[in-house]
């Protein structure tokens, strides 16, 4: 308790993140009461934020070196892609534990794929000089074609039932895929709070210049840093393959918005250098909860999202602007 409150003095964005979550909770109880409050409710929520929780966290940590990755939700479909096609090809007839094995060694496959997609990322913004979002824009394409030529086009089907029975269901009341969840975002916040490389990605994002000129490889710094990236997404791969039981190069399109805003929205600064995972974690719970306070109201059509997220994006860049122009006068005026 004590350790939270030592937080939240010394952490402004997070007490009104958590101020903001407040407020919210209690506009989602208020007009849909016990609807909301419901086990199922929550249990619903759990099972739907893990995959683009974590690539919120992905994105996060590119933004911590002032970059981005726009080829997060495609490494995702990537990674579930060939899982799939891997699964199919050998888990036919295959007896429960040669089946677990295989799930397995999926598994690891789609994580060492993740991990290449983000060092090609890493590669082309740190050797060879391409900004970004331009690199990972090219990379997008790049990746989700990959996965369309795989797939033709069309839905892998045909797992395991094994796969989407582990991924859909519950340790104690509490879905696997938020234990999934929970212990890679604690991994994220402890390398980025914790650790030497957290702390070489922080001077990175707020000077290019001065982590050239204090000893660091920018451009080892520039691939551990999609390549964390890169885990990430293969992980909410992983989770989306188990829940959705099938694989598809487009699926989760709309999760790419969403990671930008709650990354942003968690207080982590797209000019690089500030912010961190706790307050990320936190937007992420926000996020949920207006999506499925959304989801009670059958007159909202799906179809309206792109826009509430766009719009809430735009207000948090402005709000969060206004904020650090407040705070630069006060620095100036002490």
């Amino acid at each position: 308790m004590g350790t939270l409150q030592n937080m939240i003095q010394r952490d402004k964005n997070l007490a009104r993140l958590l101020l903001v979550f407040v407020v919210t909770f209690a506009i989602c109880v208020a007009l849909k009461g016990s609807l909301f409050l419901s086990v199922s409710n929550f249990q619903s929520m759990g099972k739907q934020f893990p995959e683009f929780g974590l690539l919120a966290i992905a994105m996060a940590f590119t933004l911590f070196t002032a970059g981005i990755d726009l080829s997060v939700v495609a490494v995702a479909n990537l990674c579930a892609v060939l899982m799939a096609k891997f699964l199919v090809a050998n888990a036919a007839g295959a007896d429960g534990g040669s089946v677990a094995s295989l799930i397995l060694i999926a598994c690891v496959m789609a994580l060492i794929i993740g991990m290449l997609c983000g060092a090609l990322n890493g590669l082309l913004i740190g050797v060879v000089g391409i900004t970004p979002i331009l690199a990972t824009l090219g990379t997008q394409a790049l990746f989700m074609g990959c996965a369309i030529v795989l797939t033709n086009g069309s839905t892998l089907g045909g797992l395991p039932p094994q796969l989407s029975a582990s991924m859909n269901s519950n340790v104690a009341g509490i879905p696997v895929t938020i234990l999934i969840f929970v212990v890679f975002a604690a991994i994220a916040a402890f390398i980025m709070s914790q650790t030497t490389l957290g702390y070489k990605l922080r001077m990175l994002g707020t000077s290019v210049k001065a982590s050239t000129f204090t000893g660091f490889s920018n451009i080892k710094l520039y691939v551990y840093n999609y390549m964390l990236s890169g885990v990430l997404s293969a992980v909410a791969g992983i989770i989306m393959l188990g829940r959705f039981n099938s694989a598809k190069a487009d699926y989760g399109a709309s999760y790419l918005m969403e990671a930008i805003l709650i990354a942003v929205l968690g207080g982590v600064d797209p000019y690089g250098g500030k912010g961190n995972m706790s307050g990320v974690i936190v937007a992420i719970v926000i996020v949920q909860m207006v999506s499925s306070w959304l989801n009670m109201y059958e007159g909202i059509s799906n179809f309206y999202r792109q826009i509430i997220w766009g719009a809430l994006l735009i207000f948090v860049l402005i709000y969060n602007y206004v904020i650090n122009e407040r705070e630069k006068k006060k620095a100036m005026k002490g």
